[in-house]
């Protein structure tokens, strides 16, 4: 049986009094269920935008919800860390799914989640062909999810970054591993389609966000996972992102890189944006190395029985060395980092 949490006294009443409210309740049970924005809380709880943002703010500033920015859009998520969030998730779960005001909500956020699954699917139709015909170039998606489960193994991850998250496919893929993760992209319309599919497949422990791969808005050594999923080929220096990658990487913490191996389909410069035509494993592997890391394992995955003209994709597994030293951890030293500074 898990320790009950322990918060001093005043604390726990600051808890109690944000979360003490019909419309505040109402609004952390929403919040439990992904990421809404101000517009999407007014059009469920039937309550003016100042009402809300009122509200959200007490929430706030009781460490109980986050708040991010997406361009001119705010959203707010509950916070996914912290004993008053853990707290909160606890009272929540005593909240009855049969109560009419909570079903109510639910109806009505169900609803917003359709309108966004419908636009999410507008702009997917629109690009439908494009990706059937880079994904029929190389190896079987299925192929590639299997490798790098396979590669990953069955260690939980406490918190994963995606970096390009797309359509959200490895957040859905590693969901069952994962705590906490957070996806980001820097095209907006795909992060609609990575949240309707987070929707989709009722996955709440995952959150997705507009943000620059080669300036994250995080601290470091936050995270104990970072993939990056077919994204490095977009960009002129890609040893940048793989940089700033391993500046999120805790101590001991991996790094997955998917790509495309070296090729010679020019016309993906023209008609797909792509930079470069794959990398071989020597790049990639000084890349990585330059950034402190130590490569631990390198898959090369083919098309199989295309025309000439498959592109084979490799998954690259590497890894932060700092360790904390056994040696000090045994005799109660002060631990300290060996490896990368």
């Amino acid at each position: 049986m898990s320790e009950p949490l322990k918060l001093g006294l005043d604390a726990l009443v600051d808890v109690l009094k944000a979360a003490g409210e019909p419309t505040r309740l109402r609004l952390l049970a929403l919040l439990d269920g992904g990421d809404l924005t101000v517009t999407d809380l007014t059009e469920i709880l039937g309550q003016s935008q100042p009402r809300i943002s009122r509200h959200l703010k007490l929430l706030g500033e009781a460490e109980l919800i986050e708040r991010y920015q997406e361009g001119a859009w705010a959203y707010f998520r509950l916070k996914q860390d912290g004993k008053a969030a853990m707290l909160v998730r606890a009272l929540l779960k005593h909240v009855s799914e049969n109560d009419p005001t909570i079903l109510r909500d639910g109806e009505r956020l169900s609803q917003v989640k359709r309108q966004r699954a419908e636009r999410a699917q507008a702009y997917f139709s629109r690009n439908a062909a494009e990706w059937d015909e880079l994904r029929r170039l190389h190896a079987a998606d299925e192929e590639v999810d299997a490798a790098v489960i396979r590669l990953l193994g069955s260690q939980p991850i406490d918190s994963l970054l995606d970096l390009g998250t797309g359509t959200g496919r490895i957040l859905e893929l590693l969901s069952g591993l994962y705590r906490r993760a957070t996806g980001v992209d820097a095209s907006r319309d795909m992060l609609s389609v990575a949240r309707a599919n987070l929707d989709k497949s009722r996955i709440t422990k995952a959150t997705v966000r507009h943000a620059d791969i080669l300036n994250l808005p995080f601290e470091g050594q936050d995270f104990d996972l970072v993939t990056i999923h077919q994204v490095l080929h977009f960009f002129d220096q890609p040893e940048i992102a793989i940089a700033e990658a391993a500046r999120m990487l805790r101590p001991g913490g991996r790094l997955v890189v998917i790509d495309l191996a070296p090729h010679t389909l020019e016309y993906l410069r023209d008609e797909h944006a792509h930079v470069r035509l794959g990398f071989s494993h020597q790049a990639m592997s000084d890349w990585l190395r330059k950034a402190g890391l130590d490569v631990e394992q390198v898959v090369d995955l083919h098309p199989g029985q295309q025309s000439g003209q498959g592109l084979t994709v490799t998954v690259w597994l590497a890894r932060d060395p700092r360790r904390l030293m056994a040696s000090q951890l045994s005799e109660g030293a002060e631990p300290t980092f060996a490896g990368r500074v």
